[in-house]
């Protein structure tokens, strides 16, 4: 003992023992494994856990709440100004079929026809005399569109095959398939009627494709004005077509319109409407500087992500010899991130184009109000992140991820026979029932179907002229819904909730599943503990677990 003794106080006495510079690579070591674990686990963190472990205040928290808030705000704004765009262009476009269609019904748009020639020459001169007295008889702001200081006429067309001799009774025809156009311009103070052209225009009906005819009228929306915002001035390009191509006898007419917005050339709303303006356009600048700081907390983020992954493949490819599986290095690629990113992009270009069109720039509402819409919805679908802190509500979102691989999966395969029946009863049923009339109407109708709404008018309304497409279409649909509601449905359900009950028993167990999960565990440090914070000059942790193992390799020495 006494030899022992005077030979550990040699090894005191010496500057730099034998095995000195060893246990200060093992500690080196130690001293960077136990940094990056602690790094990791630290991105890893919730707001209030990051809080306690650095106190770092949780802005990004913050400023997705203020955004929401701001966001939604904008929305509604922009909603209701768009609500009034889409109820003047419908009710205009109700107008018009008032006023140009002859005994126009409402809701009798589908089955608007005629089927004498005398009635073809009296809706057209009907549609004439009408845009004649347009100011006398309409209670809107309608007016004629101006070419400097004339009126702009409307425009009648025929389309017919250029030649042809068609006789039913001897089952004999020779056409020529080329199509002609003729046109005939018509002035609107004139007053005159299709009569008054008969010698210069008529109407080919044994060869006649259509009859189109075209007129703009201009108008302004001023409902704008009692929500304190200026009017937009409208044109309506008005198209009344009679279709003869299926020479049926039965002439379908129709009527559509197409919109162009313009800015009011001259104009002068007493009020506080541009006050109003100033202080949108205000709220639209302030969300967008507050999604470019989100987004640029989101990308730094992101970069940190990256960087960390680098660290943790490296220090696994070096000290345990292994390649980092693909899940976990997206454990690192924080897809909220990407999300909120996604969201900010839209919500800026949307808050750009809403800038513009409430300037009287652009009029574009259907684009502003795709960007708008879509970026609030995935700015309230980003909120269900922080619902995630809570381990109650954390399950669903760990459900949602683990079973989408496989529910990608079942779906391929599912779509492959929804496909078939698709094009299936589009083919075989589509001459007998409306509802299979278009493949885009087939998946709708079988897509109800799958969901069980409006199964028995589907059965029911399949006409009965061809008894064999009849029995086909029993078949067709019970088989249908026998195999996607009973089996297909089921299965699908059956993916989540196996993934469902394999998360839950995860989550009681708390064994690691993955590699990394294993790699953190081994760290107990709470964020309370004070272990996570950063020394003011050095770039890593407190090396409070170097300290402890120093100080346990002296406890064993003494004790040697």
């Amino acid at each position: 003992m006494e030899d022992s003794s005077h030979l550990y106080d040699v090894y005191e006495t010496n500057a730099h023992p034998p095995w000195a510079d060893h246990q200060h690579q093992c500690l080196e070591n130690l001293d960077n494994v136990e940094c990056l674990r602690r790094k990791i686990k630290f991105y890893f963190m919730n707001p209030c856990e990051k809080y306690h472990a650095r106190g770092r205040k949780p802005w990004k928290l913050m400023l997705q709440i203020i955004k929401i808030a701001i966001i939604t705000i904008q929305l509604v704004s922009f909603g209701l100004s768009n609500q009034m765009v889409v109820t003047f262009k419908e009710e205009n476009l109700m107008t018009f079929k008032h006023l140009f269609l002859k005994d126009y019904v409402d809701g009798s748009m589908e089955t608007y026809a005629v089927y004498r020639q005398k009635d073809v020459y009296d809706h057209i001169d009907y549609i004439i005399k009408q845009y004649g007295l347009l100011h006398n008889i309409t209670v809107g702001n309608h007016e004629y569109q101006k070419n400097g200081a004339v009126y702009s006429p409307l425009s009648l067309c025929q389309e017919y095959y250029r030649n042809g001799t068609i006789y039913p009774g001897n089952e004999t025809v020779e056409i020529d398939a080329d199509v002609k156009t003729e046109c005939l311009k018509v002035y609107p103070m004139y007053h005159e009627s299709l009569r008054e052209h008969l010698p210069h225009f008529e109407l080919y009906f044994k060869r006649m494709l259509s009859v189109k005819i075209t007129f703009v009228l201009k108008a302004i929306n001023l409902q704008t004005v009692r929500h304190r915002e200026l009017p937009d001035c409208y044109d309506f390009t008005v198209i009344i077509t009679f279709n003869n191509q299926a020479h049926s006898g039965r002439i379908k007419v129709d009527l559509e319109n197409d919109v162009d917005i313009n800015e009011c050339r001259d104009w002068k709303v007493t009020g506080a409407s541009a006050r109003n303006i100033y202080l949108t356009v205000l709220l639209d600048c302030l969300i967008i500087i507050t999604c470019i700081t989100s987004l640029t907390l989101c990308a730094r983020s992101m970069i940190n992500g990256i960087q960390l992954q680098l660290e943790y493949t490296l220090y696994c490819k070096t000290h345990c010899g292994k390649e980092v599986s693909l899940s976990d290095k997206l454990e690192f690629v924080n897809g909220w991130y990407i999300l909120i990113i996604v969201s900010d992009t839209l919500t800026i270009i949307g808050s750009i184009m809403k800038i513009e069109i409430q300037t009287k720039i652009l009029t574009s509402y259907d684009v502003c109000s795709i960007f708008l819409g879509t970026g609030t919805m995935f700015v309230w679908i980003g909120v269900i992140r922080y619902m995630g802190y809570f381990s109650k509500y954390n399950i669903l979102i760990l459900t949602l991820r683990a079973a989408f691989p496989n529910v990608i999966r079942f779906i391929c395969c599912a779509g492959i026979i929804y496909l078939s029946y698709c094009f299936c009863g589009w083919i075989v049923i589509g001459p007998y029932h409306e509802k299979f009339r278009t493949l885009n109407t087939v998946s709708e109708c079988l897509f109800s179907l799958i969901n069980g709404d409006d199964m028995f008018p589907t059965f029911k309304n399949m006409k009965q002229k061809s008894s064999l497409v009849w029995v086909f279409s029993r078949v067709y649909l019970y088989t249908f819904v026998s195999l996607f509601i009973y089996m297909i449905l089921s299965l699908f359900i059956t993916i989540i909730t196996d993934t469902y009950d394999t998360i839950k028993q995860q989550q009681q167990s708390g064994i690691p599943t993955s590699e990394l999960q294993k790699f953190l565990s081994v760290c107990k440090d709470l964020p309370n503990s004070g272990l996570y914070r950063l020394e003011k000059k050095n770039s890593c942790f407190l090396n409070c677990c170097v300290n402890r193992c120093r100080t346990s390799q002296e406890t064993l020495t003494s004790e040697a």
